[in-house]
């Protein structure tokens, strides 16, 4: 997989955490209640959802994740 995913998302909430699964290490989990910068930055991709996870990959942005 050459394109990188960013998973923006929060401890605790089971969504982020099924997504941090099925991505695996291919992913760079950012955790946006630990920084309020990338929350910014979570909410300028997602058009303004406060919706976790925020899932990045490569062009693509899909706010929520509901499994494979």
């Amino acid at each position: 997989m050459s394109d990188k995913v960013v998973i923006y998302g929060k401890q605790g909430c089971p969504f982020t955490d099924k997504a941090r699964a099925a991505y695996g290490s291919s992913a760079v989990y950012i955790d946006v209640e630990a920084d309020k910068a990338k929350l910014q930055e979570m909410l300028a991709l997602s058009g303004g959802e406060r919706k976790v996870p925020v899932i990045v990959e490569g062009g693509n942005v899909k706010v929520g994740y509901g499994g494979t």
